[in-house]
């Protein structure tokens, strides 16, 4: 009885002191914006139509040779329609066979793209979870000449599969007056240009495999890679990262947000050869990622294009050579806000904003 007793008031002190870290946490996440800088929209709705084309790369590159192998995937532009109020978002996009109709020419690719970037006050967190299969040599003149890639524009590697998946956490400084929001989910208008300085931390899984070699047995320069055929590679990679962001407003509502981080760690990169052999190196890494918006923001309306691109390098067993990954987004936005007289639930703080002529279209 008394050691059941014991065991319970441990569970009950371990519940206790989790809930209160995890208060501490989420208090330490809530920013009082300058709002000189800062106009928060969070409590209204942010209804959203937008196009979106989620994308992979993967490029094996020869220094020694300057020549590279370039596969990419044929992935559809979407159109469709969104919505956010205060923490909840939702975005459901449709592939209109009127818009995309490109599968011949570049083959047909099967993918689940599980992008999320999760933009906080103090923080932004990218997340990639991805399966592909299906890619074509977006550079075939490069990889096998003038002659073959005018008879043949696009090469297509239906049998290439990638799974990937990776996390990048980083923590913004300047939380109180820069907005990642503004351009990437619109809930927020920043008024005046600022920026902050990055630092943050990611990891990065991937495994690419083909039912041949990766480097085409018919390539024009054999001497690509040391003639090293493999038709599988895998890499796992741990790296930190730091950069700088700045939005540049313009008349208060024209904007162009850009933001650079680099990345440097190590990553254990694999490949299996098609005679049966396996080789191992362990290197170091580099990474960055880009974030790139471009348009017009107010207290009601957004109109703009935003970019998003991760990609992350290693060395690879062979001299001279590396491989690199890459994903991102590529959306185009038209937003229209619409201010509630009481929120949906709950008080949450709500303080309706006050509007004035100036602030609309």
């Amino acid at each position: 009885m008394i050691k059941r007793t014991l065991v319970t008031l441990v569970i009950l002190c371990g519940c206790m002191a989790t809930a209160a870290a995890q208060g501490k946490f989420f208090r330490w996440l809530q920013t009082e914006n300058d709002t000189a800088y800062i106009e928060d929209h969070t409590e209204d709705i942010t209804f959203r139509l937008y196009g979106s084309r989620k994308f992979t790369s993967y490029d094996i590159r020869d220094r020694k040779q300057k020549k590279d192998i370039l596969y990419r995937p044929n992935t559809p532009f979407n159109i469709g329609v969104g919505a956010n109020y205060r923490f909840i978002g939702i975005n459901l996009g449709f592939n209109f066979p009127f818009i995309n109709r490109q599968n011949d020419r570049f083959g047909k690719t099967r993918y689940i793209d599980l992008q999320s970037h999760i933009y906080l006050r103090k923080l932004v967190v990218d997340f990639y979870g991805q399966s592909y299969k299906g890619y074509y040599v977006a550079n075939p003149e490069s990889v096998f000449g003038k002659e073959y890639a005018r008879q043949n524009p696009y090469p297509q590697r239906p049998d290439i599969r990638n799974r990937g998946l990776g996390m990048n956490v980083q923590y913004i400084f300047n939380d109180r007056r820069f907005s990642y929001r503004a351009p990437n989910l619109q809930n927020e208008y920043q008024k005046k240009s600022a920026g902050s300085f990055i630092l943050g931390g990611e990891f990065f899984l991937a495994n690419i495999k083909g039912d041949s070699s990766l480097v085409p047995s018919n390539i024009a320069d054999t001497a690509f890679l040391r003639d090293q055929h493999y038709y599988k590679s895998g890499i796992a990679s741990l790296a930190a990262n730091v950069g700088y962001a700045h939005t540049f407003v313009y008349r208060q509502h024209f904007f162009l947000s850009l933001s650079v981080t680099t990345g440097i760690g190590a990553a254990k990169t694999g490949l299996h050869y098609d005679n049966g052999d396996v080789s191992h190196n362990v290197g170091v890494q580099f990474s960055n990622t880009v974030r790139a918006s471009l348009g017009y923001n107010s207290s009601r309306y957004f109109a703009g294009i935003h970019y998003v691109g991760m990609t992350t390098r290693s060395k690879m067993p062979v001299p001279n050579t590396y491989q690199a990954f890459g994903t991102g987004n590529f959306r185009v936005s038209l937003v229209r806000r619409f201010a509630l007289k009481k929120p949906l639930w709950g008080s949450g703080g709500y303080i309706k904003t006050q509007k004035t002529a100036k602030d609309e279209i």
